[in-house]
């Protein structure tokens, strides 16, 4: 359980910042960068839910993925270092349920036979920013994982490409499921 009396320590005032280990890094250095990009990720999904109070399941599908957001954060704030303790991972079971939620929204989508262009309705326009955000984080995530030292979990960095294929899928299916989708026409203004 995590309890937060106090807001503000001042602890960053020197741009330094405590990952989970209690170990300080620059607010710039790369891990910082991953979780905090996930954090974006999260936010954006929150202006989502705005727009999502009328339909219930989809909009618990995305009050499950913020958590699991925020379990993608602790993940990375904490690196998995041999002869530590287990701390809370990121596991294949989260990664399985996206792949069943992408699938149950991709099985009411007609094919595409364009690429499709951020818009339509305000909950998929901001799925699309939502799905920016989280590649974005993807790419941290993978160039953090290349570096020697710097453990990231596999089923973190699966989560976050699973994810942004949710978030597709999801702006498809809130435009009433394909119907309305903005669809990109090559050359058009040539």
């Amino acid at each position: 359980m995590v309890t937060l009396n106090r807001i503000y320590t001042k602890t960053g005032d020197d741009g330094t910042t405590a990952l989970g280990t209690g170990e300080r890094r620059p607010k710039y250095d790369l891990r910082i960068e991953a979780y905090g990009t996930v954090d974006e990720t999260n936010a954006a999904i929150g202006v989502v839910r705005l727009h999502t109070h009328d339909m219930p399941e989809f909009d618990a599908m995305l009050g499950r993925i913020q958590n699991d957001l925020f379990d993608l954060g602790a993940d990375l704030a904490v690196p998995e270092r041999e002869g530590k303790a287990e701390r809370l991972r990121v596991v294949a079971s989260q990664v399985e349920r996206l792949e069943r939620d992408i699938d149950a929204l991709n099985d009411k989508l007609a094919p595409l036979t364009s690429f499709v262009l951020p818009g339509g309705t305000p909950a998929a326009a901001y799925l699309h920013v939502a799905r920016t955000i989280c590649r974005r984080a993807e790419r941290v995530m993978v160039e953090l994982a290349a570096r020697p030292g710097e453990p990231v979990g596999a089923a973190g960095i699966q989560y976050m490409n699973r994810l942004s294929d949710f978030l597709f899928v999801a702006s498809r299916a809130t435009n009433h499921n394909g119907a309305g989708d903005v669809l990109w026409v090559p050359g058009q203004n040539r």
